[in-house]
């Protein structure tokens, strides 16, 4: 065989495709480099002694390469596309130095035959030539058919240079007609083909590579390539979670590079586009758009790259410890109230609904030109419900039959939305763009217009799915061009635990929830709720609250009390009563109030639901409230509602409305111990009159309003069965799952002595038991009867089958075996996504709460072992603790405790006061120093 032609063998990398965040040579000087190895290999006495030589040069190039571009990337830390193309040129210069080194002094060949030929291409995100700090570089072996002896030593030879250079590297070695072969049986394989690049070698092999790239694999499967890759993208999402997730994948989440990607790839496949800039040449993307598509792409690039560098790693997952890094290097700082991370991923939110907004306009453009099959959904209407004159069908979506006069009635620009409502249409993309480009016709006469108010009030009424309605007008901008209201909390993250999705998607999931209720979609999940909407309320009143409760987050005023006067003039301009408008004002002004009582309060006191009847005053109040508060819940994160809250917000609503309809008179303490008593009767039928008046007796009354009769029960065969053994150091341990509450109940009994229920609670802590309620009693002849109820690490009652080995640990701790103060100095560490969250901590006493007993509340960081502390603290301070009630708001916990001092009186002294909570600060702090080791 004739050999090729020298010319066409070539060992100098491209040029770079554009601009490089600082002047190449700073990089990398290929020339420089493999005339350094020259020198350094001349008498190299073999093979090993010249790659060792290489590898050393080229390993101190590949370090003074990143560390350039780094410096330079800190100066400019927002040029993410020139970094992608500087990490791009370091790597092609390394790569094509490798290839130098191996053909040049490793296995030089003076007549190389044609089958002893080589092209070095870049597949993938290299290919692309987009490379974050720490992508891997993915190298195709090109050759001409069979691989030869040399060809095959050439690679193997650059390989072990790469891996010695620690790069991450992933290859193929394979002949046109492999490549071929291949992408027709897998689109992945395709896709690193579509985005091939030649890098070094035999340019003429890679030219008929791309020939037949086009001829033989992409031509003609245009509509096959785009089906899949939709389906890849939907996959993709499902894997990943929703846009709005408050911990997103940069590169593959929704809104993500990866979407932006495949928008490119997609072009590429169909229209042979080389830049993205073509997309506008070919009516794809308008200028506009085409300058958003640069924006979201240049700001997501910024963030996956400093990600990288910061984590000094390949890290795609933007947690919460690395979003406060990431911000801070890309000059984010804290304003009016609000911490600059919590600023900069409103930024990346806001970025990745473009990316949906983008996408949406792009597939809807491959629709009309046949090449993207039209939706499942659209598929459903084979014959399109009837539409109104005004509006058009397009490809099954609503579409808008002439702009001009659409635009002459700028009411108009909501009345689509009701359109797509009413028919059950999606709204087709053009018509969106008609809308975005026409925002400015929502002006304060249409804000103030009473029909407008009532097209608005009918996409949250009439039609049975407002959140899809609300979801899209918020994407396009609509709901905050009508509510401006709303504006600051679109896309606006929470920085904390708690919450899943950033305050925007937050209401609309509430408002959706409410409409699923009504619907009488979650009537087993939700009775209670449920039954109050088909009883019926006021609409009109909870619908707004809810679109608003949470309307002024973010700002340094309480946004319950800054949202209530917001509401005060919303609710008006939307069409509501005075009556109403005030009714809306109160929800969110309180709309929080009963979620802190059912979960910081122990509604088995009287006086709870007393002060939180009075706070209603009405039973209409109370049904309007229940749900909000439902709503609320449910929508703050998928595993966030539990049968927990569930419970607690049903007991504390049957007892209010009782409260309400009977008189607050039927709340006192005799009331419930005379029922409790003669509950328990019934529930031990079989015991003598005489052991029943006997286990009546020996209780105070706290003991009987704080414990449902099975525990009542537990307890009394817990005593009977520890006073037969006759021995005073017995400690009985019975652990159940509590179905109905989530979590597992663990009771104690044993003779009392001071700090029992620290021990406890440590004992508990040390088993990975995470306390979300607690009771403690002491009868009069001496006994303590505590009742906790426990959750794993997950949330979720304990497995019964680890039960035993559960109250083994326990027994250990209790006997001293081991001690919890000595073992949480090593196991309660706190994780390092975690250590990002700022808790202040506020510690509140309240005389009023309770009749009998002082409310001391410690709101702070949550970590493991702090129950322990603060209960170990008080029992030092010779605090009697009742009752420990455990709110969680993901980092942040609220514990309750209701106590008394030594002698039984509440803590009324300021001074005594002051003294505990200087104690108890101390004990958070130490034990946070503790965890932050």
């Amino acid at each position: 065989m004739p050999a090729p032609e020298p010319t066409l063998f070539c060992l100098n990398p491209p040029a770079p495709a554009g601009s490089l965040i600082c002047e190449a040579a700073e990089i990398l000087d290929p020339c420089a480099v493999r005339a350094e190895i020259s020198a350094a290999v001349e008498n190299a006495p073999d093979h090993a002694a010249i790659r060792a030589q290489a590898t050393r040069i080229l390993l101190a190039a590949r370090d003074a390469g990143r560390e350039a571009i780094a410096n330079a990337y800190a100066a400019a830390p927002q040029a993410s596309r020139s970094l992608t193309r500087s990490y791009t040129w370091l790597a092609d210069g390394i790569v094509a130095t490798a290839l130098h080194v191996a053909t040049t002094h490793l296995h030089p060949l003076a007549n190389p035959t044609a089958g002893e030929r080589l092209a070095v291409i870049a597949v993938g995100g290299y290919g692309r030539g987009e490379m974050a700090p720490f992508s891997d570089i993915d190298l195709l072996f090109l050759i001409p058919c069979k691989l030869t002896a040399w060809t095959e030593s050439v690679i193997e030879s650059l390989l072990y240079m790469l891996w010695d250079l620690q790069l991450k590297i992933g290859h193929a070695t394979r002949t046109i007609e492999d490549c071929i072969r291949l992408g027709t049986e897998d689109f992945t394989i395709r896709t690193t083909l579509l985005e091939h690049r030649f890098v070094a070698g035999d340019l003429k092999l890679s030219e008929s590579l791309d020939r037949r790239l086009v001829k033989d694999l992409f031509t003609g499967t245009e509509r096959d390539f785009v089906v899949a890759k939709l389906d890849e993208r939907q996959k993709r999402h499902a894997r990943y979670g929703q846009r709005y997730r408050v911990e997103p994948n940069v590169k593959e989440g929704k809104g993500g590079l990866r979407d932006l990607q495949s928008l490119f790839w997609i072009a590429k496949y169909i229209y042979s586009v080389q830049n993205s800039r073509e997309l506008i040449d070919l009516g794809l993307f308008l200028p506009d758009e085409y300058d958003r598509f640069l924006k979201a792409e240049t700001f997501l690039w910024s963030v996956r790259a400093h990600l990288h560098l910061i984590s000094d790693r390949a890290n795609e997952q933007l947690t919460f410890d690395q979003q406060v890094a990431v911000a801070k290097r890309l000059g984010y700082s804290d304003s009016a109230g609000r911490r600059g991370v919590e600023i900069f991923m409103q930024d990346y939110f806001r970025q990745a609904t473009a990316v949906g907004d983008l996408t949406r306009i792009f597939l809807t453009k491959l629709e009309a030109a046949h090449v993207k099959p039209e939706p499942l959904l659209a598929r459903g209407f084979r014959h399109p419900p009837p539409i109104r004159p005004e509006y058009t069908v397009i490809h099954n979506r609503l579409g808008i039959a002439d702009p001009d006069e659409f635009l002459s009635d700028k009411l108009n620009l909501l009345r689509l939305f009701e359109e797509g409502l009413r028919t059950g249409m999606l709204i087709h993309p053009d018509a969106m763009r008609l809308v975005v480009s026409n925002l400015h016709l929502i002006d304060d006469e249409m804000r103030n217009d009473p029909v407008a108010g009532r097209i608005f009030l009918d996409l949250l009424l009439r039609h049975g799915n407002p959140g899809r309605a609300l979801r899209r007008m918020n994407e396009l901008g609509v709901l905050s061009a009508f509510l401006p209201e709303f504006e600051p909390i679109v896309a606006m993250m929470q920085f904390n635990m708690y919450h899943s999705y950033t305050v925007d998607e937050h209401t609309i999931q509430c408002v959706a929830t409410l409409a699923e209720i009504e619907k009488g979609e979650l009537i087993e999940d939700l009775p209670i709720a449920s039954g109050i909407l088909k009883e019926g309320l006021n609409r009109r009143v909870l619908y707004v609250a809810l679109l608003l409760h949470d309307i002024a987050k973010g700002r340094p005023e309480d946004h319950s009390i800054l949202g209530s006067r917001i509401a005060r003039r919303v609710a008006p301009r939307l069409g509501l009563s005075r009556s109403e408008s005030e009714t809306v004002e109160w929800l969110v002004r309180y709309h929080l109030l009963m979620s802190d009582m059912a979960q910081k309060r122990d509604i088995s006191d009287p006086r709870t639901v007393r002060d939180f009847a009075k706070a209603v005053t009405t039973v209409s109040r109370l049904d309007l409230l229940t749900v909000l508060t439902v709503c609320d819940i449910r929508a703050v994160g998928p595993d966030t509602w539990n049968n927990w809250k569930a419970t607690l917000l049903r007991e504390l609503y049957r007892q209010t409305r009782y409260a309400l309809e009977t008189g607050m008179e039927a709340l006192n303490r005799t009331n419930r111990s005379s029922e409790a008593h003669a509950a328990l009767r019934a529930a031990l039928p079989d015991w003598p009159e005489t052991a029943l008046n006997r286990e009546i007796a020996r209780h105070y009354p706290p003991y009987w309003q704080g414990l449902q009769v099975s525990a009542h029960v537990e307890f009394a065969e817990m005593l009977r069965e520890l006073e037969a053994s006759q021995d005073p150091e017995q400690v009985l341990i019975r652990l159940h799952p509590d179905e109905d509450r989530d979590a597992t109940r663990a009771c104690f009994v044993l003779a009392d002595h001071p700090g029992i229920f620290s021990r406890l609670a440590g004992a508990l802590a040390l088993v990975g038991a995470n306390v979300v309620d607690a009771r403690s009693y002491t009868s009069k002849d001496g006994y303590v009867t505590d009742a906790f109820w426990i959750q794993d690490g997950d949330g979720n009652p304990f497995e019964v089958d680890h039960l035993p080995r559960l109250s083994r640990m326990i027994h250990k701790t209790l006997k001293g075996e081991i001690l919890p103060r000595d073992a949480f100095r090593t196991r309660d560490r706190m994780k390092k996504r975690e250590k990002a969250f700022n808790v202040p901590t506020h510690i509140t006493f309240d005389n009023e709460g309770s009749e009998i007993y002082t409310i001391i509340e410690v709101d702070t960081r949550d970590r493991p072992g702090l129950l322990y502390d603060l209960a170990r603290t008080l029992a030092a301070a010779n605090v009697y603790i009742s009752n420990a009630v455990i709110a969680t708001y993901g980092e942040q916990v609220v514990d309750t405790f209701y106590v008394k001092d030594v002698f039984g009186l509440k803590y009324h002294s300021l001074p005594k006061q002051k003294v505990l909570e200087e104690k108890l600060r101390k004990a958070i702090i130490e034990g946070a120093a503790r965890a932050d080791r």
